[in-house]
């Protein structure tokens, strides 16, 4: 029987993985149960396990900015530390990151094998995480970038646009940022996919196909919560400045599904369709 690790198992991502290994031999441990900056106990950790999935990060992006060391020792070292205890004990690593790395300049969706060229500082660590990741252990790891994630079991912001239906009329959300919504469900099923194929290790994209700006996703999200999208207007990101710059243009390019003979995701409104039939968004309004 395959077993498996999760790591940052607490969180939205994590605890849909865990239920996209449901009836499998599964070890899931959040935050408080192992420091994956810890090189000692990520190993220890491993041991027993054929494979790992990491779903712990820093994601504040906005502190990483002053936090760039904490976000590093998470990000980058203890990726590096999951990848190393993977290779140690013979089991595949997958490691999940984000359009971050790539500046966002872009005119048409980013290739798996695209220079990697952040703009902040996650973004930084993020890359460096996948750089040392795949060096520490080439032949069995799987970094699977991803963007816009919303699910039921966290923060996000189609949580955050029903919640700010409840309390105003209007309100304006950025139009000039687009990339891919992505639902957790979706992209857990797709891990646990990856690993079951037994595919290349390598950099794949997993993200819900199509794209939109985060105004688009808004309107969409009212829409299937039977609510008025024309309560909002859009705006462009100068009207929000934050510390960390985001990039423009986020859409991920999915080719390596095919070259693995997989799927890619469903596109991102058949997934928020889905999400909310599902009940994701029950709690959320």
């Amino acid at each position: 029987m395959v077993r498996y690790l999760v790591t940052g198992a607490a969180g939205m991502l994590g605890r849909d993985v865990q239920a996209a290994l449901a009836g499998r031999e599964v070890t899931a441990l959040g935050r408080a149960d192992l420091d994956i900056t810890d090189a000692s106990a990520v190993r220890h950790a491993v041991v027993g396990h054929d494979v790992v999935i990491n779903c712990a990060a820093y994601t504040k992006v906005d502190d990483a900015e002053t936090h760039e060391a904490d976000a590093y020792a998470i990000n980058a070292t203890g990726t590096a530390n999951l990848a190393a205890a993977a290779a140690e004990h013979h089991a595949k690593l997958v490691t999940v990151s984000t359009d971050y790395v790539f500046d966002g300049h872009a005119s048409e969706p980013y290739a798996e094998d695209r220079e990697r060229d952040p703009i902040n500082a996650y973004g930084r660590t993020k890359a460096a995480g996948e750089e040392l990741a795949l060096a520490a252990h080439p032949d069995g790891t799987y970094v699977v970038r991803t963007a816009w994630l919303y699910g039921e079991h966290g923060p996000n912001f189609a949580a955050t646009m029903l919640k700010l239906a409840e309390t105003k009329d209007t309100w304006s959300v950025v139009d000039d940022q687009i990339g891919q919504p992505t639902w957790t469900g979706d992209l857990a099923r797709q891990l646990v996919a990856l690993v079951d194929a037994d595919a290349p290790a390598g950099v794949y994209h997993g993200t819900n196909g199509g794209q939109t700006s985060w105004y688009g996703f808004a309107r969409a999200v009212l829409e299937l919560a039977g609510l008025d999208p024309e309560r909002i207007t859009p705006t462009d990101s100068t009207a929000f400045l934050r510390p960390a710059p985001r990039p423009a243009y986020s859409v991920l390019g999915h080719d390596a599904w095919a070259r693995a003979g997989l799927a890619p995701m469903r596109d991102w409104p058949d997934a928020l369709a889905a999400a909310f039939a599902s009940g994701a968004f029950t709690g959320q309004r």
